[in-house]
């Protein structure tokens, strides 16, 4: 074990000591109340482009349905898996095109619709071990495929057999309960989705060059990080959990391909496409070339405008493309002191506080600072939060950094959504000493040895542990005011 190793354990052992002494010192404020802080499109749209976002927002809302002749379940196309019938179901909380929605939400509380999507319109299935009234809403992902090889990919958490709209089909779920016991299984929740055509509007150039800054302070910490890119291009990939993908177009079929079944121009290809079970013609999602009456009866919208003639997936990635970032709630004595601590103790290194767009066509955003609290660069995180999914250059245990505007407002933290508790996510993203998942219940599978003590995070972590409990409440007071 070299040198840099050795004095990365001890600082992160005396850390972790600090904060045994200290956890119950300070309190996750939790989610903030008062109305939901984001939702709405851009400020400085023109009334063009917010008549695009509202069309937009309504298709993002749309349930599907197999064939879409379910009743207030018009879109078609829902299956032969899935994990949701409509982006808003799981993209909720505060507001539409947010994450995961939950009971402990002051805007609005309500259990995990997972649990009733499982026998919705007759349909038959189990309701898996992981998800529950009380918890977020999530996705699987197996680690390995039964030979023993790398699967990394999505298993829908349904089928539609015994679906009123899908008789014949006798596609089974996959075997979650044994997944669970042989630790091959791990989740991911909804990444909110506000404020991403800001994202998406900043140059490579300006991501490289605020990856490259501050190299002495980064490297006295241990952190190093690498933005993901694009194997087709070498451009730089930015949205998901691992920044796997390029666009918002292409987020948004991707999505809506692996969540809902949905096959589409981006993912022509129907997923799990047993016989019997495949209704439609692909995609199934394609730019509306129908009559108008069709048109009309099918999506309830007046006939001719760009957005009502786009396929869902273009409306999806318009609507996070044109909407505003969240705002941040009052600011107080001890959120700006936290403000201050957030820097000084070395999170902004990675959660950048501001980027600035390119030039870009939609009214307003062209030269934009914003505030996302995110390099949008990938970081080793070690054994702690490493999943062993490889996503383009992400490797087993690298994630993206999540973005923390709007976070004031969100009931679930990590990939996974193992934690509600801001300072048990502060404390996850170290693993210097730590026994990975071994002690977390369903968080059971066991990551890499060689992840151990590899954390980027560890020396921030550490400087966190030495604060005073009330540094540290003024820390937790500052995120949640996000």
């Amino acid at each position: 074990m070299n040198y840099q190793n050795v004095r990365r354990i001890l600082v992160c052992l005396g850390g972790l000591a600090i904060a045994t002494s200290g956890l119950s010192a300070q309190t996750d404020p939790g989610p903030r109340s008062g109305p939901a802080a984001a939702g709405n499109y851009y400020p400085t749209l023109n009334s063009s482009e917010q008549y695009f976002f509202n069309q937009a927002i309504s298709r993002f809302m749309e349930v599907d349905s197999v064939a879409g002749t379910i009743p207030g379940e018009n879109g078609l196309g829902l299956g032969p898996t899935f994990n949701g019938n409509s982006c808003a179901m799981c993209h909720a909380q505060p507001a539409i095109g947010g994450s995961s929605p939950g009971t402990a939400s002051p805007q609005n509380p309500i259990a995990n619709p997972q649990v009733a999507l499982a026998t919705v319109d007759t349909g038959t299935n189990a309701v898996p071990s992981f998800i529950t009234a009380s918890g977020p809403v999530r996705e699987a992902r197996f680690i390995k495929n039964p030979n023993g090889t790398a699967d990394g990919g999505v298993h829908g958490l349904y089928t539609i057999t015994g679906r009123s709209d899908a008789q014949g089909c006798t596609l089974s779920q996959p075997n979650f309960n044994q997944a669970v016991s042989s630790n091959n299984v791990i989740f991911r929740i909804p990444t909110p989705t506000f404020g991403l055509g800001l994202v998406e509007a900043t140059p490579d150039s300006t991501l490289r060059a605020n990856l490259a800054a501050n190299q002495s302070a980064k490297s006295q910490l241990g952190i190093s990080g690498v933005l993901n890119t694009s194997g087709n291009d070498g451009t730089v990939t930015r949205f998901g959990w691992k920044a796997q993908n390029k666009s918002l177009a292409i987020f948004s079929g991707e999505a809506y391909n692996v969540e809902q079944g949905v096959s589409n121009e981006v993912f022509p290809n129907e997923r799990s496409a047993t016989p019997g079970c495949v209704f439609n013609g692909t995609p199934e999602d394609a730019s509306n070339m129908m009559n108008g009456n069709t048109l009309s009866t099918n999506y309830g919208l007046n006939v001719g405008t760009i957005a009502e003639m786009s396929s869902d997936m273009i409306d999806f990635s318009a609507f996070m493309r044109l909407s505003a970032p969240p705002a941040p709630g009052p600011q107080t004595t001890s959120t700006q002191n936290g403000a201050q601590l957030f820097s000084r103790i070395g999170c902004a290194l990675c959660h950048s506080q501001t980027l600035t767009t390119g030039s870009t066509r939609y009214t307003g955003m062209s030269n934009v600072a914003y505030h996302p609290y995110s390099d949008f660069a990938l970081h080793h995180m070690g054994g702690e939060l490493a999943d062993d999914i490889s996503q383009g250059g992400a490797g087993p245990d690298q994630f993206r950094t999540a973005p923390l505007w709007g976070l004031g407002q969100r009931l679930y933290f990590l990939h996974d959504g193992r934690t509600s508790n801001l300072l048990t996510a502060i404390e996850d993203h170290a693993d210097c000493g730590g026994n990975g998942r071994t002690n977390r219940g369903e968080f059971s599978h066991q990551a890499a040895s060689t992840h151990n003590c590899s954390s980027e995070s560890n020396g921030v972590v550490s400087n966190f542990n030495r604060l005073s409990p009330s540094q540290k409440q003024d820390l937790l007071n500052f995120l949640r005011s996000l």
